[in-house]
């Protein structure tokens, strides 16, 4: 058994001391729009380990916690139904800070904890532009500034200010800016398990497609 499926059995008293997590596994869950198979596959559980879970027939370690809140986009103590602090609604420029991750920069959009992220993101000219991503979720892009190379599967496509996209992310794809000056898009996902500054870099692969130049 690895670690992370460390649960104990429930039982009369077993859970004094600590909330009833059940309901709120199996509601974050939805929140997420996650199957039960799909939720439990990403936290490395079968579907009838996680099924008893979220009926209480189990109660989850540490491990597992920590797991399933990366999973849905939350923390341990909203998961043991705990008050979660109010979000802002409004994201004022000037409290935001660029994060730096492989060559990109990320601005947040969005309040963090949400079943969706947003972010703003410069895409320098070659940075990345050989790494194939496939990961659970779906994604949505809107170019502010520069042109954009964005290949779904086997299909290319050019993309120009005002141009958008959509697509589920487990189709393979590969972003890049098409010029020298680099890019800027809006950028919402659902990958609820990555935190933001690694949303776009795993799990990820380098895979160059033949004949396909920077």
């Amino acid at each position: 058994m690895s670690p992370v499926e460390g649960t104990t059995p429930s039982r009369p008293g077993a859970s004094d001391g600590l909330p009833v997590v059940a309901p709120q596994l199996r509601a974050l869950r939805r929140r997420a729009s996650l199957t039960l198979e799909a939720a439990s596959r990403a936290a490395g559980l079968s579907p009838a380990h996680l099924s008893r879970l979220e009926t209480g027939q189990r109660q989850p370690s540490l491990p597992m916690l920590l797991a399933l809140a990366r999973i849905y986009g939350t923390t341990v103590s909203e998961l043991l139904g705990e008050t979660v602090a109010e979000r802002d609604a409004v994201v004022r420029a000037a409290d935001v800070e660029p994060s730096e991750a492989g060559g990109w920069t990320y601005w947040q959009a969005g309040a963090p904890g949400r079943g969706m992220q947003a972010l703003r993101v410069h895409v320098p000219y070659g940075a990345q532009g050989d790494i194939v991503r496939v990961h659970p979720g779906e994604e949505w892009l809107y170019v502010l500034r520069g042109r954009l190379r964005l290949r779904l599967g086997d299909t290319a496509h050019a993309l120009a200010p005002g141009d958008s996209a959509h697509f589920d992310s487990d189709t393979p794809h590969r972003i890049a800016a098409a010029d020298r000056d680099g890019a800027e898009l809006l950028f919402v996902h659902t990958l609820l398990q990555s935190p933001a500054a690694a949303l776009c870099l795993g799990p990820a692969t380098e895979h160059p497609t033949p004949g396909e130049t920077s």
